[in-house]
């Protein structure tokens, strides 16, 4: 029987001994450094880089080739955080159960921080194999695409410009089909971009891709919703941050427009439609199954 708890432990641990080889590197032992390392070391569900590995593995890949991806994903996502979490943003005070970066240290220090992570995720694609440890094997033609596939997905068209959609959006209401849009590029980009990638890395073809993707972009907007659900319902000592901020910021949300019930449903038939698109994968892909189960069922 596939026990997904260990599977979990396992890869977040693997993750989190590949960030901490890759920070070794630089030692310098600065405000700017330390800064970076509390947060991106932070406890985090690493949900990304996870997704990255399954979706590997999902294809019978190297899950070894997938270490520079998957720790440019949690680089990218952290650096969304710290700056997410900025006054100018939502101006949180606590992340994964800690201070938020700004105010651990200081608004410009975490500008920075976040900065330099986003930077240092690109700055491992382009040299995978000197800073992840293990002999990559993939043409520099497939890493040339994972770096489009992240870029374009953290950018003005990804997860920057569902952002700017959030901002743009607060005391105003948007339909569903709206909100939707919002939350494809805002949560749901990253996360498809972390399955695309993984499965590239893995030698998938295309129909594979296609169902994949397909399977990615479901989960993606299962997420936001759970998020949205948490927000209203969820404990603020199991999730390490505080809840009820949305409805305090007059955010759009799913709960908002459906109701905690109509949302809860929408996101079991979007995990439902997510576990489907794997109906023509092996055991090998039972990893990306119970992630599926995972997100709308986890507590943070």
């Amino acid at each position: 029987m596939f026990k997904f708890k260990k599977y979990l432990t396992e890869k977040q641990e693997l993750v989190n001994n590949s960030l901490r080889n890759i920070l070794e590197h630089f030692t310098v032992n600065n405000r700017l450094m330390k800064a970076v390392e509390f947060s991106l070391m932070a406890e985090g569900k690493r949900v990304r880089p996870v997704l990255c590995i399954a979706a590997c593995e999902a294809v019978h890949g190297d899950i070894r080739d997938t270490l520079p991806v998957a720790c440019a994903l949690e680089m990218i996502h952290t650096y969304s955080l710290i700056h997410d979490d900025l006054p100018a943003m939502d101006d949180d005070d606590l992340r994964r159960g800690k201070p938020t970066c700004h105010i651990q240290f200081d608004e410009a220090t975490a500008i920075l921080a976040g900065d330099a992570l986003l930077t240092l995720a690109f700055q491992i694609l382009s040299s995978a194999n000197i800073l992840s440890g293990h002999n990559v094997k993939n043409h520099p033609s497939v890493w040339l695409k994972i770096i489009n596939i992240l870029s374009s997905a953290s950018g003005w068209n990804g997860m920057i410009g569902g952002q700017m959609l959030d901002i743009s959006s607060e005391d105003s209401v948007l339909n569903l089909d709206k909100l939707e849009h919002m939350h494809s590029l805002k949560t749901g980009a990253l996360i498809e971009a972390s399955v695309s990638a993984g499965a590239i890395i893995g030698g998938c073809n295309t129909k594979q891709l296609k169902h994949l993707s397909l399977y990615a972009k479901k989960i993606g907007l299962a997420f936001q919703v759970a998020d949205d659900i948490l927000n209203v319902e969820g404990d603020p000592l199991v999730m390490g941050k505080t809840a009820g901020t949305d409805a305090h910021r007059n955010k759009n949300t799913y709960p908002s427009l459906m109701g905690l019930n109509g949302s809860k449903k929408f996101a079991g038939q979007l995990i439902c439609d997510a576990l489907q698109a794997l109906n023509n994968f092996d055991k090998s892909s039972d990893p990306l199954r119970k992630i599926a189960s995972y997100i709308i069922n986890r507590k943070k």
